[in-house]
């Protein structure tokens, strides 16, 4: 456990970033690039294309299909990550850390990402307790520097 909160904190010096951001971004792509829509309707993670990009939030979402980007457009509330795609264990734990497309859980209809699949193993033992604990906590982390 120890370990994981140093990686967290050594995530948050080695980003170097000053910026602060609602949205997780890698290379300027929200959530790596990932299709957020394709957890709900492929129950996997799917890269997304250049081609299919729209700006929420201010960042640039990638889809996988025009029909996935339309989806979102529609109801980008419903499909994007909770925590603007941070790390939802470290959300509850009162910071902001990078997620993996491959450590994610939808719970009640809403998708949730993890730093990684050992992270997420912690995250399952007590989704609702740490689902609580983040939404007390996002509107302050959600002013954290990335």
């Amino acid at each position: 456990m120890k370990s994981i909160l140093i990686i967290f904190l050594l995530t948050g010096l080695v980003s170097g970033g000053f910026a602060q951001s609602e949205v997780f971004t890698r290379s300027g792509e929200a959530i790596g690039g990932y299709d957020p829509v394709a957890y709900f309707k492929e129950n996997k993670p799917l890269k997304g294309k250049t081609e299919f990009g729209f700006s929420w939030k201010g960042a640039d979402w990638l889809f996988a299909s025009d029909q996935n980007m339309e989806i979102f457009k529609a109801n980008p509330e419903k499909y994007a990550p909770r925590y603007g795609g941070f790390c939802a264990y470290g959300t509850a734990d009162g910071h902001k850390a990078p997620t993996s497309p491959d450590a994610w859980t939808i719970v009640d209809g809403k998708l949730y990402l993890n730093y990684d699949k050992s992270v997420q193993s912690l995250w399952k033992k007590d989704q609702q307790g740490y689902i609580q604990k983040a939404d007390k906590n996002w509107p302050e982390v959600k002013k954290q520097a990335d």
